[in-house]
């Protein structure tokens, strides 16, 4: 049976990393979260970047001990057995799933906002286009993924930064509009702006050097922390919570305000943006089926092609992810499915660091990743 390649660096963990995080959220759930709890959004925002950096470094410090494409399987049945670990990974695959479909929808309310109506079209094809680049090799979609994450990314800090001589003190006034069910509802929706980093451990077999997953982490943190906050931000601050949830594409908005006749490029941007997370999660998806299918001795799933990539779990993830816009194309019921289903293995990651360190600073912070994991999941529940 054909293997990895070692061929990603830590310019390509950071830009799968980066790709999978800044993606369809940024460019769809501010104006979803402006019209759930206003300007207090903002505080959302910044509790969600604390309880994700802490899952970050839980996950950067545990998958230096056990690094392994997949990541997570690795980890996790070191510490709480097969079965458990099973479960757990089958609930993360589920969530990247789930994460296709989002992305997918949130390149639909774009391509809806530049006029053209049939969106479900649109989606399937770039889900099967970047399945096919994936298929072709993990070379090729970093190249693609590195070219689609600078395309997105320096656009969004150009645009904060635009942003700035529009802020009005009275937007961010009242700052608290909803109650507390409010607020965790918008806690919930924020949380899948971040989801996505994990994605920079997850090729450990196709990267040179180990060392980078770790770092990769750290830096792909730092990013899409400041990205998110300085936008959010000004993006409040210039247009006002109103204004920024009556629009499908609230970046579009702002861009139209901060530049005349720019909304139609930045929604451009945000197909971009939402193309490059696609990449990312198929990766993610593909790589974590054909571990635990690899483990389980699995026929044809864990198969990895001469190409150096898992043909068929790429092609499971691309159908599935397909498949469930089908039932369901609306971006909220998407997101929130990925997250619960996304939340249950972060706090495993948390618990995992807390387990196999006795060293007090990494007790502390997968204490505070596992609680806020824990507290956000429950909400989405109740």
């Amino acid at each position: 049976m054909s293997q990895y390649r070692k061929s990603l660096g830590l310019l390509d963990l950071i830009s799968f990393g980066v790709g999978g995080t800044i993606g369809s959220g940024i460019f769809v759930v501010p104006g979803i979260a402006a019209g759930i709890a206003g300007p207090g959004s903002i505080l959302a925002w910044l509790l969600v970047a604390l309880s994700a950096t802490c899952v970050m470094f839980s996950l950067a410090w545990a998958s230096s001990k056990y690094p392994s494409t997949g990541a997570f399987y690795s980890i996790y049945s070191s510490v709480f057995g097969k079965r458990l670990s099973a479960t757990i990974v089958v609930l993360y695959m589920i969530s990247a799933v789930f994460g296709i479909a989002t992305i997918a929808a949130g390149i639909g309310q774009y391509i809806s906002y530049l006029g053209y109506s049939d969106i479900l079209r649109v989606e399937i094809g770039v889900i099967i286009f970047f399945a096919t680049v994936n298929i072709i090799g993990a070379r090729p979609s970093s190249n693609i993924e590195m070219i689609l994450t600078l395309l997105k990314t320096i656009p969004l800090v150009i645009l904060a930064f635009l942003l700035v001589p529009h802020i009005r003190p009275e937007n961010f006034t009242p700052f608290f509009t909803g109650n507390m069910n409010d607020f965790l509802r918008t806690v919930i929706i924020v949380y899948w702006c971040f989801t996505g980093f994990e994605i920079s451990a997850i090729p450990a077999d196709e990267t040179k050097n180990k060392n980078d997953i770790h770092r990769s982490l750290i830096i792909v943190m730092l990013i899409v922390t400041f990205v998110y906050l300085f936008l959010n931000i000004t993006l409040m601050g210039s247009l006002g919570s109103l204004v920024i949830a009556s629009s499908p594409a609230p970046l579009a908005k702002a861009a139209s305000v901060a530049v005349k006749s720019s909304g139609n490029i930045m929604a451009f941007i945000g197909i971009i943006a939402m193309m490059s997370a696609l990449n990312a999660y198929l990766l993610a998806a593909s790589r974590v089926l054909q571990n635990i299918s690899f483990e389980y001795r699995l026929p044809f799933v864990s198969d990895i092609g001469k190409n150096g990539t898992p043909f068929i779990a790429i092609m499971i993830s691309a159908i599935a992810g397909a498949s469930l816009l089908l039932f369901s194309n609306h971006f909220e019921q998407l997101a929130t499915i990925s997250v619960i289903t996304t939340l249950l293995p972060y706090l495993f990651i948390c618990a995992s660091a807390l387990k196999m360190f006795d060293s007090l600073k990494i007790r502390i912070i997968s204490t505070v990743g596992l609680l806020s994991a824990m507290v956000i999941l429950v909400a989405s529940i109740y």
